[in-house]
C-alpha cells in the first residue's frame, strides 16, 4: 500500500477542531495537532486524498454523514480496562449494594463513554457477584459511546489475553469463555468472550452526549469517567447538570481520578475522589 504523506496546516487544524467541537463538544487544544495529523493520516490513505484540505472538501461534500462518523471515531480516544480505578468498584460493593442483597428493587446503571465495553461488563460482573443471578432481578446497564466502531467491538465482548489481565482469575473463569484463534500469520491467539448472562444485562447504544438523550432514568449509578477531560468548562457544567437530573435521589456519579467538579457549578455532594452523591 502506498502511504500518502501530508502536512496539516494551522488553518486546517482549526477547521477540523471547530468541526469536532460542534459535533460532539470535544475541545482539541493546539497540543493535539500531532495527534490529529497521525490519526487522520490513515483516512487520507484509505480515501486516496493528497491533503487535509482535500479531506475537508470531502467531508463537506459527503451528504451521507458517514465520513463525519469516521472522523469522530478516529479522533476520540478509547482507553479503558476491566475494573479500572478499582476503588470505585470497592465503593459500590461496600456502600451501595449491601441493601440490594436483600431487596428486589430495580437497579439502573449508565456507562457514558463506555468505549470497548470493559466498564459496563465489569459492573455486570460485580452485580452478579454481590446480589446474585441478575436474570431473576430487575437490573439493566446502559452503555453508550459516540464511536460506532468501538461499540461493535464492545457488543462482541471478545478480548485478548492481555486485555483481561485486570480480571481476577476466579472471575475470569466464572464469567468468561476462553478460546483460541489464529491471526493472519498463523500464530495462536488466546481470547476470552464475556458469557451470555453478563452480556444480556448490558445494552449498547450510540449516543453523542451533545445531542438529545432519549433515556429518562432514573439511574442509581452513572459512570462518566475520563470523558469530561475532553470538554471545556461550559460543556462540563451542562453535562453534569443533565447527569444530576437523570440520577435518582441517593444516586451516584463516578468520574475519572484525574477529573473533579471543583471548577464548575453543580448540585452534587462530594464523597471522595471521583465519587459524587445526589442528595
Amino acid at each position: 500500500m502506498e502511504y500518502i504523506s501530508a502536512k496539516l496546516s494551522d488553518y486546517e487544524f482549526d477547521r477540523i477542531s471547530g468541526l469536532v467541537y460542534s459535533l460532539c463538544g470535544i475541545s482539541l487544544g493546539s497540543g493535539k495537532k500531532e495527534l490529529v495529523t497521525a490519526r487522520l493520516a490513515k483516512r487520507l490513505n484509505e480515501l486516496k486524498l493528497q491533503s487535509y484540505d482535500a479531506y475537508l472538501k470531502y467531508l463537506s461534500g459527503d451528504e451521507s454523514g458517514y465520513e463525519l462518523l469516521q472522523l469522530i471515531d478516529v479522533i476520540t480516544t478509547n482507553v479503558t480496562s476491566f475494573f479500572r480505578e478499582m476503588h470505585h468498584f470497592d465503593y459500590i460493593r461496600e456502600r451501595i449494594l449491601p441493601e440490594y442483597r436483600i431487596k428486589s428493587e430495580k437497579i439502573r446503571v449508565w456507562s457514558a463513554g463506555c468505549s470497548s465495553g470493559e466498564e459496563p461488563y465489569s459492573m455486570a460482573v460485580l452485580l452478579f457477584e454481590e446480589i446474585g443471578n441478575l436474570m431473576l432481578r430487575d437490573v439493566k446497564i446502559l452503555a453508550t459511546d459516540i464511536s460506532t466502531n468501538i461499540l461493535t467491538k464492545a457488543k462482541e465482548g471478545v478480548y485478548d489475553k492481555q486485555l483481561v489481565n485486570g480480571v481476577p482469575k476466579m472471575l475470569l473463569n466464572k464469567y468468561f469463555d476462553a478460546f483460541t484463534d489464529r491471526d493472519e500469520y498463523g500464530r495462536t491467539l488466546y481470547n476470552f468472550k464475556v458469557k451470555s448472562d453478563i452480556r444480556s444485562v448490558v445494552r449498547f447504544a450510540r449516543l453523542n452526549l451533545m445531542e438529545d438523550w432519549p433515556m429518562k432514568g432514573p439511574f442509581k449509578i452513572i459512570f462518566c469517567r475520563n470523558v469530561m477531560i475532553y470538554f471545556d468548562k461550559k460543556t462540563q457544567e451542562k453535562l453534569v447538570g443533565k447527569y444530576h437530573a437523570l440520577l435518582e435521589t441517593g444516586g451516584h456519579l463516578f468520574i475519572g481520578h484525574s477529573e473533579n467538579l471543583s471548577s464548575i457549578s453543580h448540585s452534587f455532594k462530594y464523597v471522595q475522589p471521583g465519587v459524587y452523591l445526589k442528595c
